[in-house]
């Protein structure tokens, strides 16, 4: 049968790509968001995948780049949806948040089709989200350096946790982050419909970073042969679970030198920062206030005072 998806259509073993149309620019251009279908030769599930909900958020952008051309779907069982750049008017741009309503995309699901830009952004996108039976929302820690890791966001009460987790593990980058999200996110609104959702965050960087972009590729066919959408076995490692996340602000003003690297464990007391004035004398020594995995540090070096510096990732365990 073929399946449809904004102007993109595809018949069965067939690739078609195309425009989803979510209003108009201020001239009166239509928003079209990159869209397209990998409708497979064999029936099968539906996966969703979309990426740029956060328009600096560019290696979700680069996985999707390099792994729709990968996918033949003339050996794909069921059918693959994908929005390749979901915050249209940020991405112009490079900015976070859409410039039109000043708002952060991933906190407007799941959206309304009468409401500002960004919530009929959301509604449209949501749309097409709830035809699938799993769905991969790629983001990174934005412009701050961050581990690749896997974020399920439902709650660990949700009564699709589990379902959620496994997608996770199959998706298989090393660490995730259990945690309930904040409202509006599309890895939380799609588990309330029953549809397991994960939000990997691939590293961070200015632009894009081909590490991160390899491991999310990799994730994706991991997830194809592990959901059979393709042939293939799938050996599904054990990953580093943090259910809790603390993060840091620098108490004064200065330079910042991180004592710890990404992905190291922490002990309670142990340094994680130091700030400096200009000519190197110390100001302040920050330590870890529980166990963890050091997990995301701020770019630049300069700070102001109260400004986010690090997180570190805590209560451990892995499944």
């Amino acid at each position: 049968m073929t399946t449809t998806f904004g102007s993109a259509s595809a018949a069965p073993g067939e690739l078609d790509t195309g425009r989803l149309d979510v209003g108009e620019t201020r001239d009166g251009t239509t928003i079209g968001l990159p869209v397209a279908v990998l409708n497979g030769a064999e029936d099968g599930k539906t996966l969703y995948v979309q990426a740029v909900s956060d328009g600096d958020e560019l290696n979700g952008l680069g996985v999707v780049n390099q792994f729709v051309p990968q996918v033949d779907p003339q050996e794909l069982a069921g059918t693959i949806l994908v929005t390749g750049i979901v915050n249209y008017h940020a991405f112009q741009v490079a900015e976070h948040r859409n410039p039109i309503d000043d708002t952060k995309m991933n906190r407007a699901y799941p959206g309304d089709p009468n409401g500002t830009s960004s919530e009929r952004i959301a509604a449209a996108t949501f749309d097409a989200a709830e035809r699938a039976d799993l769905i991969v929302d790629l983001h990174q820690g934005s412009t701050s350096r961050m581990i690749n890791e896997v974020r399920v966001r439902c709650g660990p009460h949700h009564r699709i946790h589990r379902e959620c987790l496994e997608l996770a593990k199959a998706f298989g980058v090393g660490h995730v982050l259990d945690q309930k999200g904040p409202d509006g996110q599309l890895a939380r609104a799609a588990p309330d419909e029953g549809i397991p959702t994960i939000d990997p965050e691939l590293g961070g960087a200015v632009g894009w970073d081909d590490e991160s972009i390899r491991l999310g590729v990799e994730g994706m066919f991991r997830v194809l042969r592990y959901y059979d959408f393709l042939p293939g076995d799938v050996d599904t490692d054990l990953q580093t679970r943090a259910s809790g996340f603390d993060q840091y602000g620098s108490p004064t003003g200065g330079l910042v030198t991180f004592q710890q690297e990404l992905g190291a464990s922490v002990s309670r007391g142990d340094t994680l920062f130091e700030v400096t004035d200009t000519f190197g004398t110390l100001k302040s020594r920050i330590t870890a206030d529980n166990d963890g995995v050091f997990w995301r540090r701020r770019r630049l070096p300069q700070v102001a005072t109260g400004e986010y510096v690090c997180s570190v990732g805590t209560d451990i365990d892995e499944f």
